[in-house]
């Protein structure tokens, strides 16, 4: 063994004289040898690996897409800006209206709805943008007819106790949806949050339900993919819960969305999920793309949103939040589909030459900052109450 040894190291001395060469750069340039020829070959099947990859990948993509459709297949109704009420009778229609119209007159100054009364039997129409409004406007029309009551103060009084009560139904909601998409150990606010979304629209597909439907489709994808369903059902059901917000903090709605579930104690991978489905923030999980993916799902299909409603209601918010940035300002209303603007004002802020002044300023600042067909009527009312109680 060691005579063969030795012949061995001797034969491989003497071919290193020969080639000029050590063991290390012989093997060196025999691998580059080898390597030149097969590149070509090598450079072929890698991409012939990543077509067959993508093409997968696709078709995978298309499958778990396609069985999250059918497997939620919800219908679906486009968001109106009408309410339509039953009176039971058409005599009621006159007491609506009342004597000289001060009835509707003060009903609808104390909801901000159009009462819309015409020739169709036993109903009248609640006219508004705002979803929260026309809710109060119809309970409270269904409880003055069922009580047969009807002046300026009990409309004022039945007005204000439902208002009182639309919290409640606010949190129900909540609560309803979050059970639907089987979410639990939600902070109350969150859940309130969730119920307000019911009372808004984006392209008029109802928020709340674009949410639930969302939550859906990630879970099923996510359970396609090995992940986890309960979670992207969460993240899912928060993904929007920024526009609840949005008319009173300023930024995107998922930013903001983000920040409120991070100050209610979610996860971060919740958090970031929701700050990432619009790509606002750098994505930490897969989670995020599932959102943007389900988001896009279902706001894209057809018939689920419309594009000149949107635009026509963020003309009315608009219109509203002008008249609202001046001062001694309560409440205002956009009325007569954009074509009115009613402003109650604080008695003690604005006097009656004040309350000249403010229309006049309110109408200049409309015409600078929006543009509408035909004119808009700035009406500002201003009312003082005084009470007093015989003991």
């Amino acid at each position: 063994r060691e005579e063969l040894d030795r012949l061995i190291a001797e034969e491989r001395a003497k071919l290193q004289r020969l080639s000029g060469m050590t063991r290390e750069q012989a093997k060196s340039a025999l691998l580059k040898i080898v390597e030149n020829e097969i590149k070509p070959d090598i450079t072929m099947l890698i991409h012939h690996k990543q077509e067959e990859a993508k093409r997968t990948a696709e078709m995978e993509a298309q499958r778990i897409i396609a069985t999250a459709i059918q497997r939620y297949a919800a219908s679906h109704a486009s968001e109106l800006t009408t309410t339509t009420v039953n009176l039971g009778n058409n005599e009621m229609k006159g007491r609506i209206i009342g004597r000289d119209g001060r009835n509707i007159r003060s009903f609808e100054a104390v909801t901000g709805v159009n009462v819309i009364i015409d020739d169709t039997p036993d109903t009248v129409v609640l006219s508004s943008f705002d979803p929260i409004r026309r809710e109060v406007a119809q309970q409270a029309l269904e409880a003055l007819v069922t009580d047969g009551r009807i002046h300026p103060a009990r409309i004022e009084e039945v007005v204000n106790k439902v208002q009182e009560t639309m919290e409640e139904t606010i949190r129900s909601i909540g609560e309803k949806a979050a059970f639907d998409c089987g979410v639990t150990g939600i902070n109350p606010e969150i859940i309130r949050m969730l119920g307000r979304l019911h009372f808004r629209s984006s392209y008029a597909q109802n928020v709340l339900q674009h949410c639930i439907e969302v939550a859906h489709l990630m879970g099923i994808m996510a359970a396609e993919l090995k992940l986890d369903p309960a979670l992207a059902r969460r993240i899912g059901l928060f993904h929007d819960i920024g526009k609840a917000l949005t008319h009173e903090v300023e930024g995107g709605h998922a930013i903001i969305g983000a920040d409120l579930l991070k100050r209610y104690g979610e996860s971060q991978i919740v958090v970031n999920a929701v700050a990432a489905h619009h790509e606002e923030v750098p994505s930490e999980s897969i989670y995020s793309v599932l959102a943007s993916a389900a988001d896009a799902i279902s706001s894209s299909r057809l018939g689920a949103r419309d594009e000149s409603i949107e635009m026509y209601l963020k003309r009315l918010e608009k219109l509203e939040s002008i008249a609202n940035s001046f001062s001694g300002v309560k409440k205002t209303y956009a009325m007569q589909a954009g074509r009115e603007v009613r402003v109650i004002v604080e008695p003690e802020k604005v006097d009656d030459d004040g309350a000249l002044i403010l229309a006049r300023d309110i109408a200049k600042k409309i015409e600078n900052e929006l543009q509408y067909p035909g004119q808009i009527r700035v009406v500002v009312i201003r009312e003082t109450r005084s009470v007093e109680y015989a003991r």
